[in-house]
């Protein structure tokens, strides 16, 4: 038992394809060329389905319970397939891509501001970036156990190409 089990019990009560395919988005994970650019894709629809018009509060509660959901299935996913971080894991990134666009949403926010489509461009790139090469210590933070190792990693990819994008948008436009 590691530290993170106590956290994440409720994951025994799953069946293990529930676990593994919701670790992987089903087949998004399971696609031989770059998952995670796969499961990128899929946390921008995540992103503008549920994050774009939210307010402030709800925003930060929905990243918070996505990523704690991440966390815990992602943990499950690892013990279940006896692997450590594998690339079919891509939960992680669909959770971490709307981290990429905090305080940018909404009809009056960045990315309306700067024409759509364009800033979600820069922000998924921005995010592969960061998400690949692990830059500022992010690659330390998989060497934490279990899911909170797999998982936060993309969420300090996601955070850092949200400062980065805030940054372009602001002194660049």
């Amino acid at each position: 038992m590691n530290s993170i089990d106590p956290y994440v019990f409720w994951t025994r009560a799953l069946s293990t394809p529930l676990v593994v395919n919701l670790a992987t988005i089903g087949p998004v994970g399971r696609i031989r060329k770059a998952p995670g650019t796969w499961g990128s894709v899929v946390g921008l629809a995540f992103y503008a389905v549920f994050f774009h018009h939210a307010t402030p509060i709800s925003f930060i509660f929905l990243a918070a319970l996505s990523s704690y959901l991440s966390v815990a299935i992602c943990d499950a996913a690892e013990k279940r397939l006896q692997m450590r971080d594998p690339g079919m894991i891509v939960l992680d990134e669909v959770v971490a891509v709307p981290l990429v666009f905090i305080g940018m949403g909404g009809q009056t926010g960045l990315i309306a501001e700067h024409g759509g489509w364009p800033v979600l461009l820069a922000g998924f790139a921005l995010f592969r970036v960061f998400d690949i090469l692990k830059p500022f210590g992010i690659a330390r933070l998989q060497n934490l156990p279990g899911g909170l190792g797999c998982a936060i990693d993309d969420i300090a990819a996601g955070l850092a190409a949200c400062i980065t994008l805030h940054l372009v948008l602001h002194f660049l436009f």
